[in-house]
């Protein structure tokens, strides 16, 4: 379990980082407590005082390279730092493509409050009634905006191994997600749908299958016409079965126990990410993700009362810590710096990455951190820093 915002900013402070985690990873989620005022908004940190310092240093032991783009009303600044690939040392490409993890899911949210807004999807009908050959019985009342603000209550599904060097040695696997969804389903659930909220990416595969079933089209068709074409997303795109990135990458690397027997960084860029699929397996580039966050938050991508949907937490406790719900259709949120920051972090072996903005766009984050343990217990340093850098400080 990762560590709470108070204790991973007490361990920034302790290493001398003038910052705290923004957008906490899918496990780590700590919702602000309610308050009988609001909070008065600090000022937005000074991006030419803070940024630079915050991808100072790379290479370093937690990552080898950082790529970053702020903007919105409140001012704007791009960066990289680190290398392209330890082997060269050449410096890290800013326009390089990357895995976005599960920002992922913000795509995929997206395009299922559009087929709502159109009438093709009803979030308040079962998914079980899309879907009826794959969803079981036990999970009849779990709803279409349950898959999205992950109260749904179903499990994870079964992958082979349990350590990243065995993660490793099966990276090439391919699953397919409706094999997922029947290991996932075969098992009993987590807690009553709308009960709890435990955060997956089971409740996304479901989704993207969702998305196939009621356009008759594949889920990746589905996102680029809908999104990625009419935003001009040129360099985004879905891996499939392909464990490397097409085009310019900075490469990732992984810490883990070497064939000598000895720990050491290891190559993790080629991977395959079929088990993320609809959750987790999209690359892009900072500018494009920056793009896609902008138009977003504007009402660009989602149209109406829909987009609402992405800003609306549920009002139950998160399974594990017993603490509000953080995570909305798509998003989460953190306040920062005495205001609400929405966004969505990601992590796929190599590369931890995150979109953020304030609701009215007075300042946007987009960050790619090429991390030496991307999926590990805490968060980034390197991420840890930029979103305070931006942001300010949790309260």
């Amino acid at each position: 379990m990762r560590k709470s915002t108070r204790t991973m900013l007490a361990a920034a402070l302790a290493l001398g980082v003038a910052a705290g985690p923004a957008i906490v990873p899918a496990t780590a989620a700590t919702p602000p407590a309610a308050t009988a005022t609001a909070a008065v908004p600090a000022p937005l940190p000074s991006l030419e005082t803070t940024m630079p310092g915050a991808i100072a240093g790379l290479p370093r032991a937690d990552a080898t390279a950082a790529l970053v783009r702020v903007g919105g009303t409140g001012g704007s600044w791009q960066g990289s730092s680190g290398v392209h690939d330890l082997e060269s040392g050449s410096p890290a490409d800013p326009a390089a493509r990357f895995r976005a993890g599960s920002v992922t899911k913000v795509f995929t949210a997206a395009t299922v409050l559009q087929l709502a807004a159109e009438g093709r999807i009803d979030l308040d009908r079962p998914a079980r009634s899309y879907l009826p050959d794959l969803i079981p019985g036990r999970y009849a009342k779990v709803t279409v905006r349950q898959l999205l603000n992950h109260t749904h209550g179903v499990p994870a599904p079964d992958f082979p191994g349990e350590t990243v060097e065995e993660w490793y040695a099966n990276r090439f696997v391919v699953h397919s997600p409706e094999a997922m969804v029947r290991s996932a389903t075969a098992k009993p659930r987590e807690f009553r749908p709308g009960t709890r909220q435990h955060y997956l990416n089971i409740g996304y595969t479901i989704a993207g299958l969702l998305v196939e079933r009621v356009t008759g089209d594949t889920y990746e068709r589905q996102v680029e016409r809908r999104i990625l074409r009419p935003l001009g997303l040129r360099d985004t795109y879905f891996p499939g079965e392909a464990a490397e990135i097409t085009g310019p990458y900075n490469h990732g690397y992984q810490t883990m126990r070497l064939d000598d027997g000895t720990t050491g960084l290891r190559d993790v860029s080629v991977w395959g990410t079929t088990d993320g699929w609809a959750a987790g397996d999209i690359v892009s580039t900072t500018a494009e993700l920056e793009r896609f966050t902008r138009a977003l938050f504007k009402g660009g991508v989602v149209r109406g009362p829909l987009l609402e949907e992405m800003f609306t937490l549920p009002k139950v406790p998160d399974l594990k810590s017993g603490d509000p719900a953080a995570y909305s259709a798509g998003l989460s949120m953190k306040r920062l710096g005495g205001r609400e920051v929405w966004g969505k972090t990601g992590g796929r072996w190599g590369y931890n990455s995150a979109i953020a903005s304030t609701r009215d766009g007075a300042r946007t984050l987009v960050y790619s951190v090429n991390s030496t343990d991307a999926k590990g217990q805490d968060m980034n340093r390197t991420a840890l820093t930029l979103m305070v850098s931006a942001y300010g400080l949790p309260e």
